[in-house]
């Protein structure tokens, strides 16, 4: 479906404002300085970029307008017609065509300027012909500046138009002036029309939205029309004559019967007569209104003639359009006032629109490709045996009741008859006092083998045991069967093992060995279970925190000797390496590896100590001196690598001073940059410096 949203149109300015935005624009986003001192090709190109960018300027807005307004022969013809209708296509054609003819001028005197600037001699040159080049663009778009002054007004009025959709379902409202249309759109949808005791309230459409079996519709009212040539006709009245002519709808003509509109029921039959022709191959529908002032009943003999005579009119149309078109359908009374008939107008409406809709597709094209897509299977009979349908006993026997009654004449038994022979539990509540006083009764349709049986109360806990445990009266045996076969399972499964442990042969010491590695086996499954399952399962604790000396090396030489293995070689290792994390304190007197008495005091003559004292040290060094140069970091030398580090601590003082605030971290650039809000500077004014 085509949507037409005319709200969307953007803002047309005045010749003035549009010249005063170009210019504006082209000042703040091309280059402002320039001097004498430039090259030639240097001060062509700064000119020559400004009369680009001012007609580019040009060209985008004025392309925007000429965009935004739609094309009347690229339209649905309702709107096009509309739209001739309130504002004169031709006027409208030749405002857009002058905004046309103004970008492409516009365009032409930027490529003269253009050229000419590419011979420019000089910057005064230069700046002369950039001078009257944005001059005569100015000039341009101010002589079409009434033309934008009434696209504007245009556009004004189209944003305030509805938005309608000419294809979707669709009921349109019409009648002389006064007679209840807006009042009827009112009650049955949303909409919210002024309505007034005299004549033309509605000037323009009103569009509203009912809803009919889960779909949605189009209401429009439209304003009211008098009997008189299409050449007299005003705008008011030509929106109604256009949406007849084009949208395709079911229409609602409605007629004053009382004749309080101020209009006779002959001047609105002479109405009816001299539009009929709008209604063709659409659903048609006579409403007569305001019936609690004048029933159709008690009309003179003249007017009811007349408006038998318009429905014989409605009722040839809706055979020729089609959609169910009954003559007890097309003309239907109603009062707005008592809201008499105003849901049956609206449903008949409705109803008649989707008929002939569904009628319209059937016959297309597409429908015929999409019923070609169907099959319908139709099962074949495999014996002679009829199957009739089964109907149960008991609804038998209700309708032979009901047959018997309405033999006999009478009808209140057979009513009866019926009710007791459909009664639901709904009404048996009712009889017992209705909701909250009587409870259905869930367990009457249990099927037992005793009726009696339903109502017995079944306890959840009998003698400690769940009786749901034992319903199945075989349970037992069940259990047993079951004990059964896990036995038989698992003397299988130990005679696989004794066959796999007797082929071997094992001898009594073999035999005391395996024993042993199955405990073995056994502790250490139990053990990695209980380190699983508590907190001992986490990393193992250095040995610089083994308090309780599990790890000491006189363990580790009795393991290994038990091993068979000389633990000596380990053990000295083991011992070297701890003298030399102690060698990093000072030596006492009588300590291993030390010399003891005042000689261990005397450093000069002590050169082994001296030399591990420094490795040791050298060890324990965690950053090299400031300037040293360390493998592997790339520098140089010792002057580069200072260099580096003072460049890298004077980068990091700000970012210190800004509570370590990194070069990711968000910016927040200055609002108000200076050389766009400074203004410009006077010759010899230098204060700002």
């Amino acid at each position: 479906m085509v949507q037409y949203n005319f709200k969307k149109m953007t803002v047309v300015p005045s010749g003035k404002d549009l010249v005063d935005i170009v210019l504006s624009r082209t000042q703040r986003q091309t280059p402002t300085v320039v001097h004498k001192g430039y090259a030639i090709s240097r001060l062509r190109q700064f000119y020559m970029r400004k009369v680009k960018f001012t007609q580019t300027t040009f060209h985008d807005k004025l392309s925007t307008i000429i965009d935004d307004f739609p094309r009347l022969d690229d339209i649905h013809p309702f709107y096009s017609d509309l739209l001739h209708v309130l504002y004169n296509k031709d006027h409208y054609k030749l405002a857009l065509a002058q905004v046309n003819t103004a970008r492409s001028l516009i365009g032409r005197v930027a490529k003269d300027y253009v050229r000419l600037l590419k011979f420019g001699d000089s910057l005064y040159r230069c700046k002369s012909l950039k001078v009257a080049a944005l001059g005569r663009m100015c000039t341009i778009v101010k002589r079409i500046g009434p033309s934008l002054a009434y696209l504007e007004q245009v556009r004004q009025h189209m944003s305030r138009l509805p938005s309608i959709d000419p294809n979707t379902r669709t009921i349109l409202i019409c009648g002389f002036p006064n007679v209840g249309k807006s009042s009827f759109i009112n009650k049955i949808t949303r909409a919210d029309v002024d309505v007034q005791p005299y004549a033309f309230t509605t000037k323009s459409l009103f569009v509203g939205h009912t809803d009919y079996k889960y779909l949605r519709y189009q209401v429009i009212d439209t304003p009211g029309i008098l009997d008189r040539p299409f050449e007299d006709r005003n705008i008011i009245e030509m929106c109604s004559i256009t949406a007849l002519a084009h949208l395709r709808a079911a229409i609602l003509f409605f007629l004053d019967v009382s004749g309080s509109c101020g209009y006779t029921v002959k001047q609105q039959a002479s109405l009816f007569h001299s539009i009929k022709s709008l209604f063709a191959n659409k659903a048609l529908i006579i409403v007569c209104n305001k019936i609690d002032l004048q029933p159709l009943e008690s009309l003179p003999e003249e007017d009811r003639l007349l408006v038998m005579e318009m429905k014989e009119e409605a009722a040839k149309t809706a055979a020729t359009a089609g959609g169910g078109g009954e003559e007890d359908k097309v003309l239907l009374t109603m009062s707005t006032l008592t809201d008499i008939g105003v849901v049956d107008v609206k449903n008949t409406a409705c109803e008649r629109l989707l008929n002939q809709r569904v009628e319209v597709k059937m016959k297309s094209k597409k429908m015929n490709e999409c019923l070609n897509r169907f099959h319908v299977a139709m099962p074949k009979a495999r014996d002679n045996k009829e199957r009739p349908p089964c109907i149960p006993q008991r609804v038998l026997e209700a309708r032979a009741g009901e047959a018997a009654a309405a033999a006999t004449g009478d009808g209140e038994e057979a009513a009866k008859v019926k009710t007791e022979g459909r009664k639901l539990e709904k009404d048996i509540e009712n009889e017992n006092g209705g909701a909250g006083v009587y409870s259905a009764n869930l367990k009457k349709h249990y099927i037992l083998a005793d009726d009696e049986w339903k109502e017995d109360i079944m306890p959840e806990i009998l003698d400690g045991h769940n009786v749901y445990d034992f319903v199945d009266s075989d349970i037992l045996a069940r259990v047993e069967e079951l004990e059964r076969e896990e036995g038989l399972r698992l003397q299988a499964e130990e005679g696989d093992e004794d066959e796999e442990m007797e082929g071997a042969e094992l001898t009594e010491e073999e035999q005391k060995v395996l024993a042993e590695i199955r405990k073995k086996k056994s502790l250490l499954i139990r053990e990695h279970r209980m380190k699983k399952s508590t907190a001992e399962s986490k990393p193992i604790v250095p040995r610089k925190f083994d308090k309780d000396r599990k790890f000491t090396t006189g363990r580790m030489g009795r393991e290994l000797s038990k091993l068979g293995m000389d633990p000596s070689a380990a053990v000295n290792r083991a011992r070297s390496r701890s003298v030399t994390r102690r060698g990093r304190k000072r030596e006492r007197s009588g300590a291993p590896g030390g010399d003891g008495g005042a000689d261990a005091m005397d450093v000069d003559d002590d050169q082994p100590n001296k030399k591990l004292r420094l490795r040791d040290r050298s060890r324990s060094r965690s950053r090299p001196p400031f300037g040293e140069i360390v493998p592997g970091e790339g520098f140089k030398d010792s002057a580069q690598k200072q260099k580096a580090l003072a460049l890298a601590k004077n980068s990091a003082k700000k970012r210190n001073k800004a509570a370590r605030r990194g070069e990711a971290d968000r910016v927040i650039p200055n609002l108000k940059p200076k050389h766009l809000f400074s203004g410009k500077r006077s010759i010899g004014k230098t204060d700002r410096r």
